[in-house]
């Protein structure tokens, strides 16, 4: 593990300076999955949810909170973004919905935070539209799937 970068020489939290960093492309993939119940997931699969159609809501809420990150996260940096996709897979035996993003720049620092806020805010969306029928819904496994470009090179999660 390297130093923290967001701490000054007196611990206090600080904005990372990138000034000098060389722009290059980057991207980076993020995972969350949204457990449902079966009357909940039914109306995500068949689109008969009475506030609309919970995935294309969902996508939009994804790739809107993608490119307001910054505004989200603190010490994030305001960046351009070339590319936001998300893509939902059904699974009917776990009544689950997995939540993939994708998100690219060529930037000075990466889109790892972009990435994670895009399916964060996709399940929330999820989560919103899917509380009248069922209000146990969970969200989980939140996490970084990869990560390209910079100085750390690549990042490949292992275990999903």
């Amino acid at each position: 593990m390297g130093e923290f970068t967001h701490t000054d020489s007196e611990g206090k939290a600080r904005m990372v300076d990138v000034t000098s960093k060389a722009e290059s492309e980057r991207a980076a993939s993020a995972f969350a999955e949204v457990h449902l119940g079966k009357d909940a997931f039914e109306s995500v699969k068949n689109n008969s949810n009475k506030k609309g159609d919970v995935l294309s809501v969902a996508k939009i809420a994804g790739i809107q909170a993608a490119k307001r990150t910054d505004e989200l996260i603190p010490l994030c940096h305001n960046i351009f973004i070339s590319s936001v996709d998300l893509t939902f897979e059904l699974n009917r035996d776990k009544k689950t919905i997995e939540i993939t993003s994708l998100v690219k720049t060529v930037s000075r620092t990466g889109v790892e935070m972009e990435a994670l806020t895009a399916v964060s805010i996709a399940a929330l969306t999820i989560y919103d539209m899917c509380k009248a029928i069922d209000k146990a819904i969970t969200i989980s496994d939140i996490c970084l799937l990869t990560k390209s470009g910079g100085k750390s090179g690549t990042y490949s999660r292992k275990d999903l």
